[in-house]
């Protein structure tokens, strides 16, 4: 009897990666994951669903997200040319080390961060070289200088706010990043929405610098996975070389233009979430046993006295899923909590009580 062909092994590199993922646990409250906690507006749904009824599902959507890169650049003052649109941010940073990374080439970053960053480089065959951030998450230049001058990357990462620390870079800082950096700066702004800043405003056709977005967060987008970024017309010609074709669906080109014609939710949504975020952080910040960390995101990282892995467990077993950050470089003991609704906020203010108190 003929044995079986064996199956190809992976690429060496990829050798003990694991995928990232977060727990996906039936809770009455979820605030892992930093979604919004509103749905889209009614009207934003009833305007999609007649786009859908109208859409030709039996072609290919257009190559070019056309109609969505024009309403994304006119929302964001910018030109379609400087547009690149994706399924999800995460899409457009793969996208991005496609292009520019890859074998024999490096990707710095500063941790603790987006833990995507990493793996994505890492998934693209791209080197990964790391600079530390300083005891309060903020990037120390000295460091940053250091890493850049030592390794010479292709490319550099910043996350403002920071994920998951909700650090907010200051411009001056993000500025003299660019003016070190040797090769393409990211900076990845999936919460810029909730942020006093944005680089958007540092973009231009002469310097390598791409602003990554997101419809996830602020515009009730997750479930349709729709991201962009704002760069030179040139790195977007690049993008454009290596994404798939028709890569984005109707249906979500269709949302996210969509999305865009509802801007003053959005800012409704943005400060009531923003106000939920500071009076969370007042109330961790008097609890005894609590250390919480300002942020200009719509998460905050705290830490407790207690094992962190048992206060997760308890919080879930109190009915409320955070996340458990303690095991990512840098955030030994810490958790993240997603800022919800002000319902689920005292839900979880009065679980996390009860676990410390047990």
């Amino acid at each position: 009897m003929t044995e079986p062909p064996a199956f190809p092994e992976p690429r060496a590199d990829l050798t003990g990666l694991e995928g990232y993922h977060s727990a996906q646990v039936t809770v009455p409250v979820r605030l892992n994951t930093n979604e919004s906690p509103y749905p889209p507006p009614d009207a934003f749904v009833a305007a999609l669903a007649d786009a859908v009824r109208a859409a030709p599902f039996h072609r290919y959507p257009d190559r070019g997200a056309s109609e969505l890169r024009a309403a994304t650049a006119r929302f964001h003052g910018q030109s379609p040319e400087r547009v690149f649109c994706a399924n999800g941010s995460n899409e457009v940073l793969q996208t991005l080390l496609l292009a520019y990374g890859g074998p024999g080439r490096r990707a710095a970053l500063f941790r603790p961060t987006y833990l995507l960053h990493d793996h994505i480089a890492r998934i693209t065959g791209t080197e990964v070289v790391a600079g530390e951030r300083r005891a309060d998450f903020t990037l120390d230049l000295d460091e940053v200088r250091s890493v850049l001058t030592a390794t010479n990357p292709h490319i550099t990462f910043l996350c403002t706010p920071n994920n998951p620390t909700g650090v907010v870079e200051a411009r001056e800082v993000v500025e003299a990043v660019i003016d070190a950096a040797p090769g393409l700066v990211i900076i990845d702004e999936a919460y810029g929405e909730f942020a006093p800043w944005s680089a958007l405003e540092l973009v231009s056709d002469d310097r390598p610098v791409v602003v990554v977005r997101t419809f996830s967060k602020v515009w009730s987008l997750a479930g349709l996975r729709l991201g962009c970024c704002i760069a030179p017309p040139r790195v977007v010609a690049d993008l454009e070389k290596v994404a798939l074709p028709y890569h984005l669906s109707a249906l979500t080109q269709a949302a996210g233009r969509l999305a865009l014609d509802f801007a003053d939710e959005m800012r409704v949504r943005v400060d009531a979430i923003v106000r939920e975020r500071e009076r969370v952080h007042t109330a961790l910040a008097g609890t005894d046993g609590v250390t919480v960390w300002p942020s200009g995101a719509n998460f905050l990282l705290f830490r407790t006295e207690r094992d962190a892995k048992q206060v997760w467990q308890g919080l879930v077993d109190g009915g409320v899923l955070v996340r458990d950050a303690s095991s990512w470089p840098g955030l030994a003991g810490c958790l993240r909590v997603t800022i919800g609704t002000p319902e689920e906020n005292d839900a979880f203010l009065v679980a996390l009580k009860e676990v410390l108190a047990a």
